[in-house]
């Protein structure tokens, strides 16, 4: 049976709440039912970060944040690292699964065949900085995410410019937004096959290599279902900003299809 992840949590519910409230999120809480009953009528998202190559010491400190950003926010997380749970049964409980600093091949073909029906049955994704470091050889899976790693200088700050206002994910967000992180180059831009959240200045930090149009964060309808992926998060300080808690719930809420893409509304 599938936990939710008990490990300490550094951001606690009331601060959530209050982050929530100081940057407008109230459009993103959803009811809170009561009961068990209730409960278990909650949308539930899966949390998944099993690796095979590289492995984020921050991957706790994420999965603590997501399953208290559900706590406060009308949502169930689940978190695990086996890939068993890639099963036609076991996703159906899912609105939504993120593949949270996923690395490598992690899925067997029988499981990435259960992805692909999940997704194509109107399933949502969320890919957090290091699921474009994942399943390089799979190529369905290369769309769902929309680019692959290619390399990425030391960790430091940087400016990211936000395009898209009206995104649930970035509504909230100045339009230049200056944050540290790992900053990933792609393989190749995506633009023009996602569509573009925001994207780094290079000018501001140092060893980027994509140029002037470097998207960083992005969404997209793929075969029937909702992607969504942001370039952020290797740090542990990251699951502790509020503007990046933000980020990763219009995200979840998008994927998960509880909010709509264009205006934060209800709606798949």
């Amino acid at each position: 049976m599938l936990q939710a992840a008990h490990v300490a949590r550094r951001i606690t519910r009331r601060a959530l709440l209050a982050s929530s409230a100081a940057l407008g999120l109230g459009a993103l809480l959803l009811p809170r039912p009561h009961g068990a009953a209730g409960a278990e009528s909650q949308p539930r998202i899966l949390l998944f970060s099993k690796t095979a190559e590289y492995r984020h010491d921050s991957i706790p400190d994420a999965v603590a944040a997501l399953t208290a950003l559900g706590d406060g926010h009308g949502f169930a997380a689940d978190a695990t690292e086996d890939a068993a749970v890639f099963a036609d049964d076991t996703l159906a409980a899912y609105r939504a699964v993120a593949f949270l600093m996923t690395t490598g091949d992690v899925l067997n073909d029988g499981q990435q065949a259960a992805f692909e029906r999940f997704v194509r049955a109107g399933g949502g994704y969320v890919g957090v900085h290091s699921a474009s470091d994942t399943e390089y050889d799979w190529p369905w899976y290369g769309g769902l995410v929309g680019a692959y790693f290619r390399h990425h200088p030391d960790i430091q700050p940087a400016t990211v410019l936000v395009e898209d206002r009206a995104h649930p994910s970035t509504a909230g967000l100045p339009e230049r937004w200056e944050r540290t992180d790992e900053w990933y180059d792609f393989r190749a831009n995506p633009r023009g096959q996602v569509n573009v959240l925001a994207r780094l200045d290079e000018t501001t930090y140092s060893g980027g290599s994509m140029g002037d149009d470097h998207p960083i964060a992005w969404w997209h309808a793929y075969d029937g279902g909702r992607a969504w992926y942001t370039g952020g998060g290797h740090t542990s300080e990251s699951y502790r900003e509020p503007l990046f808690l933000q980020h990763l719930l219009g995200g979840i809420a998008y994927a998960a299809g509880l909010v709509s893409a264009a205006t934060g509304a209800g709606g798949a």
